[in-house]
């Protein structure tokens, strides 16, 4: 690089810090339309129930209510029983907070009060809440009006990218119609390995419905812009995906939907295709413009949270400390609609970032009467290694091995494969484990007090790469501007900055980056997975390159030189060795302004696909208090080393290791969405649903391992997915440090400890 100072590895603050801190950024809820209507969705009662009939007719009296759609009112053209093609439920309620029907009003107040008056007449069915029931053939069935083929993608294939192995199985168990999903992973002889091992240890882990706990509730506003193009602007981690999906779902060429990204309070993997149909649906049949903005309860009772789970885990080593064979059988619910189940890439992460002599691990999704499941950061990630990390100390203790002993001498290698037959490639575990291994925290665990303790853990997400492109071009005045059609979820707008002012030789501070809709923008992925650094970022580095290459072109010209002979430096190309000739950016963008320049455009394109995935790891070094009388954990000190390829902009990665540790915290010690037994919601507002507040929020220390990825934007790599993966599991293994007793279900919550701890002292 032709620059006297580099861009990257500075800490600058984010592009949209200052809109949003100030108040300035406008939010799905600030935008409106000339003539908008509001929506009220009219939620399902039973868990579990047949609709009989819809009466509508007290609602329609309302004074300003225009109309009240149920399913058979939307124009779907597409057939299937997946939440995209059944927005309203039809004629079966699958829990007890499904959309049944939709109230349109010219105020929010008359919708709210409409959707009141609304009269579902159902016939109850049977429940299925209990997950291992639902799998027991001959179970009660959860559906029983299914497609043979769920439409739409898959969580694994928006969120992890992984591949099929040769190694891939269908398990044959005998289970219920309720099992929708089965996946298995298989690589040697288990049970010889198992067998040949020196110590065993197995447990059975459980964990919670999460929600995924945004700010700002699902919003989303249709309108048809003058030409009848359907116009969405939603509060959406996705808008390419959303206009497909969209157009498919009506029958319409996806050029007649353009789809708009707002400044987004929060998605963390929830916020695609929830009620994006809802408002486009009604928009087309009333051909005005209608919003949603849910409530907190309606987001809570209808929306795509993560699953409960049970991890049935086995697990063997030698006395030498090698890890011979793994076993384990998954069962993750789906609720009401299963196209976006995780059991898959739980499968794959249950394996970890070891080497085993023999592995297997069976996984189903399981249809129950509780809200459809969803992505929520790094999906499968953390239920699978509560249940792998804790099991690895177990291990460690009956061999009598330091922890990071253990697990640094089973740690994969380039080469190695997932258990799907993914290469794991290069990955900077082994120097996270060595920072924690000599960190003051770990070296000094032995000398705690009583009721405190150390707990580690290691984390492991497979990454994504999906094509994606982007635009750079040079404006009159001098400046750059970078174009893309990415969702900024996590500050990612900020390292565009950075890669484009990199390959230039300017500061970031010279780019302007904007998220232009569909209509205009270069095709851009999903925001989720840790994709959008390592795939869009690798299009801005190309287009960036692109327009260098014009942009000295055009300068060869103008300075009559060879453009051999040119650098680009601190804004300003200039004959090397003659530094005083130079012209700036600003001259050069100025020259070509207007429409007299016999010189193309300054304009670079670029876009890309990554050829293999970039892993995330990380480990994880939690310090806790346990109060025996109250079984109260409190979380004192959290020390995460995360490889992040190469650090683009410190303060952001700083900023994503500390909220993703903190919502593993809330996987951890509180989050949990409680159902009583007839599927009802115990736990739909922030005041009974436990999220990690900043009291809670204990002292953070980060330590960035750079171990670069070559297809990585100047080697950098996704970061979100990688900081909540260990953090349950360290918390665990330092509760199991501070009192003896073992934790195997989630959350960890004052009364469970206590009733654990109450029960290991009797015991």
């Amino acid at each position: 690089m032709d620059v006297l100072t580099s861009a990257i590895g500075r800490s600058i603050p984010r592009i949209d810090g200052g809109p949003k801190v100030t108040g300035r950024a406008r939010f799905a809820a600030d935008i409106g339309a000339r003539g908008l209507l509001h929506a009220r969705p009219v939620l399902a009662l039973p868990a579990h129930a047949r609709i009989e009939r819809i009466d509508r007719t007290a609602a329609l009296a309302v004074s300003g209510v225009v109309a009240v759609l149920t399913a058979a009112d939307l124009p779907i053209a597409t057939e299937g029983t997946d939440r995209l093609n059944e927005p309203l439920a039809r004629r079966e309620i699958l829990w007890a907070g499904q959309p049944v029907a939709l109230v349109v009003a010219e105020t929010a107040e008359a919708a709210a009060d409409a959707a009141l008056l609304v009269v579902v007449e159902t016939t109850p069915l049977e429940p299925v809440i209990d997950l291992d029931r639902a799998m027991a053939p001959g179970a009660p069935r959860a559906r029983f009006e299914r497609a043979a083929e769920e439409a739409g993608a898959s969580a694994e294939s928006q969120h992890a990218g992984v591949g099929g192995g040769s190694e891939e199985f269908t398990p044959d168990e005998p289970v219920s119609d309720n099992v929708v999903k089965r996946t298995g992973f298989r690589r040697g002889d288990v049970a010889a390995a198992l067998a040949a091992c020196d110590v065993v240890v197995e447990g059975r882990f459980t964990t919670s419905w999460v929600h995924q706990g945004y700010i700002e509730p699902q919003v989303s506003m249709a309108e048809l812009d003058d030409d009848g193009t359907l116009h969405i602007t939603a509060a959406t981690q996705g808008t390419f995906y959303t206009r497909s999906e969209v157009a498919r779902l009506f029958g319409l060429p996806i050029a007649a939907v353009r789809v708009t990204g707002a400044t987004i309070g929060g998605g963390f993997g929830g916020k695609t295709l929830v009620i994006d149909p809802l408002v486009a649906a009604a928009t087309l049949i009333l051909r005005r413009p209608v919003r949603l903005e849910l409530t907190r309860l309606e987001d809570f009772r209808m929306t795509n949270p993560a699953p409960a789970a049970i991890l049935d885990v086995r697990l063997g080593a030698t006395r030498d400390g090698r890890l011979r064979g793994l076993q384990a059988r998954l069962r993750f619910e789906t609720g009401g609609f299963a196209e976006n189940s995780i059991e898959g890439i739980a499968a794959v992460l249950t394996v970890g970032p070891y080497r085993w002599d023999a592995h297997e691990v069976v996984a189903f999704g399981v249809e129950t009467n509780r809200v459809a499941t969803g992505a929520y950061r790094a999906p499968g990630a953390p239920q699978s290694t509560f249940a792998l990390e804790q099991l690895i100390d177990e291990l460690a203790a009956r061999l009598e091995m330091d922890p990071i002993d253990l697990r640094r001498r089973n740690l994969v290698a380039p080469d190695d494969e997932m258990a799907d037959g993914t290469a794991w490639g290069g990955i900077g575990l082994d120097e996270c484990l060595t920072r924690i291994a000599a960190h003051p925290l770990w070296r000094g665990r032995a000398s705690l007090p009583d009721g405190e303790g150390v707990g580690l853990a290691v984390g492991a997400w497979p990454g994504s790469r999906q094509p994606a492109a982007a635009i750079c071009r040079l404006e009159a005045d001098g400046r750059v501007t970078v174009v893309t059609g990415v969702v900024d979820i996590s500050g990612t707008m900020t390292g565009f900055a950075t890669i484009a002012a990199e390959g230039l030789g300017i500061t970031a501070g010279d780019v302007s980056v904007i998220a232009a809709d569909t209509a205009s923008a270069p095709r851009s992925p999903v925001s989720g997975g840790s994709v959008i650094t390592y795939s869009t970022g690798r299009a801005v580095q190309r287009a960036t390159d692109a327009l260098r290459e014009k942009i000295l072109a055009y300068a060869a010209l103008l300075l009559e030189i060879d453009v051999r002979d040119l650098e680009l430096v601190d804004g300003s190309v200039r004959p090397k060795g003659t530094p005083e000739r130079g012209l700036t950016l600003a001259q050069i963008g100025e020259s070509l302004d207007g429409f007299t320049s016999a010189f193309e455009p300054l304009e670079g394109h670029g876009g890309t696909v990554p050829p293999v995935l970039a892993p995330l790891t990380s480990a994880h070094l939690v310090h806790v208090r346990v109060d025996r009388e109250s079984g109260v954990v409190r979380v004192l000190r959290y020390v995460i080393a995360q490889d992040v390829g190469r650090a683009l902009n410190p303060a952001i990665i700083e900023g994503q290791l500390h909220g993703g540790a903190t919502q593993g915290l809330g996987w951890a010690l509180h989050e949990a969405m409680v159902f009583d037994e007839v599927g009802q919601l115990q736990s739909g507002t922030f005041l009974d649903y436990a999220l990690q507040t900043a009291p809670m929020v204990p002292e953070f220390e980060t330590i960035i391992v750079e171990v670069p990825a070559p297809d990585g934007p100047y080697g950098a790599k996704g970061i979100g997915e990688g900081p909540v993966c260990g953090a349950a599991a360290a918390v665990a293994n330092a509760v199991t440090d501070a009192t003896g007793v073992r934790f195997r279900d989630l959350p960890l919550t004052a009364p469970r400890v206590w009733r654990g701890l109450t029960a290991a002292d009797r015991a």
